[in-house]
């Protein structure tokens, strides 16, 4: 395994990410076999593991904590912090209210005193990003977390949080956490280059774009009975999606590799990317994906991709993307009908 630098923090990780997502009621809800996973991923060479608090309500931390017991020092431990965790309104978002509730619960549950990289799930248009950034510094210097990083921001809200950092003398996200895979490339246009101005880690999530690019769902044929059908409907049936894939199938094959394989090599290709996260929910999609692991794509083969998909493009539709709330809000983008003025 060739490890990378996290941005500059000077922490290196592997080019493959565990994610614990599927890890708990929501996936896999067996904590043994998620444990076994786990291990093996650790002695396959894969230094770095990511999990959110939200995932299955704290029970993806508490099966990643029982793994790292007597390996917690090994391993570039990542989680966030954002998604709602109760009914109560401020069991969630970006204050500091919640920030410093929600620390104390990822360390008690991963069964460790302090975490690598806190991650803040998504932005929160309701909160300054001072008021994060400053009780995620207050998190560092208490010495609970060693590295911050964002999660699915837009590239204006990365570059207001570091311009908020810089002027105030705060610490800044080190990293971005955002969705990148051959059907998803709309980072390319200005996520990545900010990521790469700023000196930050990429560490991009659903390389699989879903489980689109595992060759599962083809155009014409019905669709599994999946977990994800049944969550993202419209975007597993998104036609321009599956017509996309139906391309990029023999391209894999012409290069001797699976439709997997190519997708993660793809995903890790990037300059600007740091790591892929895997999320396995079975021993065997974990054997599936450390096969692959290592392989790199040739010019050929990347040029044939960015024909079927152009770089900094998106095919179809993402659900999992975060939408600003000027775009899905009317009201934020239109006066009142009484402050109208005659045309």
């Amino acid at each position: 395994m060739q490890y990378r630098p996290l941005g500059r923090t000077g922490i290196k990780v592997s080019p493959y990410c565990l994610g614990a997502m599927m890890f708990g009621g929501a996936g896999n809800p067996d904590h043994e076999d998620g444990i076994r996973i786990i291990h093996k991923a650790l002695d396959a060479g894969i230094n770095f593991i990511d999990t959110a608090d939200a995932y299955s309500r704290g029970e993806s931390e508490e099966v990643v904590g029982k793994a790292l017991r007597g390996r917690r020092d090994d391993v570039v431990l990542a989680t966030k912090a954002h998604l709602p965790m109760g009914d109560d309104p401020n069991m969630r978002g970006n204050s500091r209210r919640w920030l410093a509730r929600a620390v104390e619960g990822s360390l008690r549950r991963l069964g460790t005193d302090y975490i690598d990289l806190y991650q803040v799930h998504r932005p929160a248009p309701d909160t300054d990003v001072e008021e994060t950034l400053s009780a995620l510094t207050d998190l560092m210097r208490a010495g609970k977390v060693r590295a911050i990083g964002s999660s699915t921001f837009p590239a204006s809200e990365i570059v207001e949080a570091q311009w908020v950092a810089e002027r105030r003398g705060l610490a800044r996200f080190r990293s971005e956490q955002p969705p990148y895979s051959i059907l998803d490339r709309g980072i390319e246009r200005e996520v990545l280059p900010v990521c790469e101005r700023y000196g930050m880690g990429a560490m991009v999530w659903s390389p699989l774009a879903k489980g689109m690019l595992t060759g599962r769902y083809r155009k014409g044929v019905a669709p599994p009975d999946s977990l994800r059908v049944r969550r993202l409907p419209r975007q597993m049936s998104d036609g321009r999606r599956l017509d996309a894939v139906e391309l990029l199938i023999p391209v894999a094959a012409e290069a001797g590799l699976s439709l997997t394989h190519m997708a993660m090599a793809f995903a890790v290709a990037h300059p600007a990317v740091t790591s892929a996260i895997l999320g396995p929910r079975t021993m065997e999609q974990l054997d599936d994906l450390l096969a692959g692991a290592g392989g790199r794509l040739g010019d050929d083969v990347l040029d044939r991709i960015d024909e079927i998909v152009p770089p900094g493009t998106d095919v179809g539709l993402n659900e999992a993307n975060y939408v600003p709330p000027a775009i899905s809000r009317a009201e934020l983008r239109r006066r009142p009908i009484a402050d109208r003025g005659a045309a």
